[in-house]
């Protein structure tokens, strides 16, 4: 591990730590679904391609969404952060560019979240011009 990624791991985890004392468990537990649906769900291509999917829909409990989000609307931020530096970490690739989703769910069935991932193609700007 080189010294910029012994540092990043090192800032990682204090923020994790300082998140979840502030928010509970929660945040902490949460981190770790998202990094498990991501390994979960890596194809192996090659010896040194490993391809995760890139788009993670994340369903929060009323009471969870309201304790997360209250602090700011980071939440979604530092879940694609964290998710990115857990993929750097092990040499995955995207299938697309990484976009996290957090919902508001009254069925999540721990009562507390849900983590869902899905490969979601890239698409081109092309399909958004104007007719002219």
């Amino acid at each position: 591990m080189s010294a910029i990624s012994a540092l990043e791991q090192a800032l990682e985890n204090r923020w994790e730590a300082l998140w979840a004392r502030i928010a509970g468990k929660e945040p902490v537990e949460l981190l770790d679904a998202l990094h498990r649906e991501c390994d979960a769900n890596a194809v192996v291509c090659s010896e040194h391609r490993v391809i995760v999917p890139n788009a993670y829909d994340i369903e929060l409990a009323d009471s969870v969404h309201d304790e997360l989000t209250r602090h700011g609307s980071r939440v979604g931020q530092v879940l694609t952060d964290s998710l990115a530096r857990h993929a750097e970490r092990h040499g995955y690739e995207w299938a697309g560019p990484l976009t996290v989703h957090i919902a508001r769910s009254g069925r999540v069935p721990n009562g507390r979240y849900r983590v869902a991932s899905r490969v979601m193609p890239h698409v081109s700007a092309e399909g958004f011009r104007h007719p002219a």
